[in-house]
């Protein structure tokens, strides 16, 4: 559902993300992990669409982003790290201009509106402006409006930044059953316990390179070491860092 082919990204010259090989399957929760400034967000943006590689290719759906943006876009739901909000919209506002982006009818809409702000428990807050939410609420409008269109993909960057831990759990349960229904989620998130939790494989990325595909059974095999997600990732990219 997600393939990347020799992606790589620079600025000014010098390597983001070098040589990035990826398939991601439909169904699978996949969670892309690395240090700070390790090329995360980059490959994010790729394959979001917001960001041109200078050289490889990505693939959404069968669609290439480059050259079928619009197509492999209709497929993905979106969720940045940061992002960004009309102000002076209400929650259903926005949720009804999403929808009218993707040419969902509204009928639809409405339907699909009630589900997420209750899930979310936004629905008391459905008609007051953006610019009253809490960063919590914000990150729950986000997610509900990237879940509207029902995307085959769904790419979500540092979902838990925010969120107050019933919220988190919401979070992780529709995930998993976004997963279980056969859409594919590409997951970035320095919280590794979530990744240990939710994740059927991981990929870590350091210095733009991935250094490891594969499941938390497979890296504990590779490196011949018991516990946690956390001691094996900083294991991994200390190695790294050091053979670097």
């Amino acid at each position: 559902m997600i393939q990347t082919d020799q992606l790589c990204k620079d600025y000014d010259g010098k390597p983001a993300v070098v040589d990035l090989n990826l398939d991601v399957a439909p169904g699978e929760l996949f969670c892309f992990l690395g240090p700070n400034g390790a090329g995360k967000t980059t490959t994010i943006k790729m394959l979001a669409g917001l960001l041109i590689p200078t050289q490889g290719a990505a693939r959404v759906a069968g669609f290439d982003l480059q050259r079928h943006p619009v197509e492999a876009k209709r497929r993905i739901g979106y969720i940045p790290d940061r992002p960004y909000l009309y102000e002076k919209l209400s929650g259903r506002d926005f949720f009804t201009f999403v929808g009218d982006l993707f040419g969902i009818p509204r009928p639809v809409q409405q339907a699909r509106l009630e589900h997420y702000f209750d899930l979310f428990r936004l629905t008391p807050a459905a008609d007051q402006f953006i610019e009253n939410y809490s960063h919590g609420m914000r990150q729950k409008l986000v997610f509900a409006a990237a879940l509207m269109h029902e995307p085959q993909v769904l790419i979500v960057d540092e979902p838990m930044v925010g969120l107050d831990p019933q919220s988190a759990r919401t979070v992780k349960q529709v995930l998993r059953e976004q997963a279980d229904a056969g859409r594919t989620i590409f997951l970035s998130t320095h919280t590794l316990s979530v990744a240990e939790e939710l994740a059927d494989r991981i990929g870590v990325i350091n210095k733009g390179q991935l250094v490891f595909l594969g499941t938390i059974r497979e890296l504990r095999a590779r490196l011949a070491r018991d516990g946690s997600l956390e001691d094996l990732f900083l294991l991994l990219t200390e190695e790294e860092t050091a053979d670097g």
